[in-house]
């Protein structure tokens, strides 16, 4: 018999990128899609598979029959309701922050490390921060062949980054914005958008329009941020290094979605340009896009909706040895977020 698989959120916005994941595949191996959501949303009518599914309210018996959960909810419902799905006997996947750090709970991206599926004790498996991922399938090849010693990153991260919440204050800033003559000088786009009538408060503490923030997360110990450290320590359980050694600078920059980074990576072994060529377009989850003589290399833009991380602008690091700086880009709704945290669950079932 085949599987039954749940989404809890199937009604947000990860959760409706994983429902067309899930219509545009070509084959799924599920025999039931169940799906669930908040009391507000239960009754929906949504299109899976050609056919048209219910919503039902988040609720201990939703989870009955189900073999794997998806969660793409805020970190405090996953904390309450992925144990209690996996009580009436599923298998969690969640894409929230609740369990990534957890010891007990493996943080898997089936390129790097899909044998990790298989190793929960608790019964859930994580999936990991959008940031994090956009780099793991590029640098988990890498690391296959080269040995990663030493990562330094500054990610360019979209508005959703932030949520829904995010994606409405950056249209509004730019909506304020259109047409005005601002940025001559320091402070004419705060006053412009005050102007305009802009609330104060932004979830990017600064103006995100004509502008970039150097912060992304929630303040931590010693002047770095939460999204810094997520980078640090995710890359490290991924790629089974704990003593890597990781710096992170995260930015928030003025685009709707796909996140980017610009990675300096050091190796224990002496690696070109050309070896990483070779590497990265071995992997069916890259796409390579790198000539510099016609000017080719990825922008967020143009990897929006895309499955596959782009990877340019490869270059051995002038002064340093055995070391490669390139350029990433990754829909952080897709693989950044809903696509692996499907393709888990397909994991799972191969």
């Amino acid at each position: 018999m085949a599987p039954t698989v749940a989404i809890v959120g199937a009604t947000g916005a990860v959760g409706t990128v994983m429902i067309d994941i899930i219509n545009n595949r070509d084959s799924v191996p599920w025999g039931e899609i169940r799906l669930i959501a908040s009391a507000r949303s239960a009754g929906k009518k949504i299109t899976v598979r050609g056919q048209e599914s219910t919503v039902v309210e988040l609720a201990p018996e939703a989870f009955d029959g189900v073999d794997i959960v998806l969660f793409d909810v805020p970190d405090e419902i996953s904390a309450e309701w992925a144990p209690i799905a996996v009580e009436r006997g599923a298998i969690a996947v969640d894409n929230s922050g609740a369990f990534r750090m957890d010891p007990e709970v493996p943080l898997v991206v089936p390129e790097v490390n899909p044998e990790k599926v298989h190793e929960r004790p608790r019964g859930i498996i994580a999936n990991p921060n959008c940031t994090t991922l956009s780099m793991m399938a590029s640098l988990g090849a890498l690391h296959r062949e080269f040995g990663l010693k030493e990562l330094v990153v500054s990610s360019y991260q979209a508005a959703s980054g932030a949520g829904q919440e995010g994606i409405d204050r950056l249209h509004a800033e730019i909506e304020a914005l259109a047409g005005k003559q601002v940025g001559a000088r320091g402070g004419d786009v705060a006053e412009a958008l005050a102007a305009a009538g802009l609330p104060e408060e932004t979830p990017f503490k600064a103006p995100l329009a004509l502008n970039v923030v150097p912060w992304a997360g929630s303040r931590k110990d010693d002047g770095w941020t939460s999204e810094e450290l997520k980078v640090r320590n995710e890359s490290r359980k991924i790629l089974g290094i704990p003593e890597l050694k990781v710096s992170a600078t995260c930015v928030r920059v003025p685009v709707v979605t796909t996140h980017s980074l610009a990675v300096h990576a050091v190796f224990e072994r002496e690696v070109s340009v050309a070896e990483a060529h070779r590497v990265f377009e071995a992997q069916s989850s890259i796409v390579l896009q790198d000539d510099p003589d016609k000017l080719e290399f990825p922008t967020p833009a143009a990897v929006v909706g895309a499955d596959p991380t782009y990877v340019g602008r490869v270059r051995q690091a002038l002064d340093f040895t055995n070391t490669l700086d390139f350029f990433v880009c990754g829909d952080n709704l897709r693989k950044g977020a809903a696509l692996n945290t499907y393709e888990i669950a397909e994991t799972l079932v191969k």
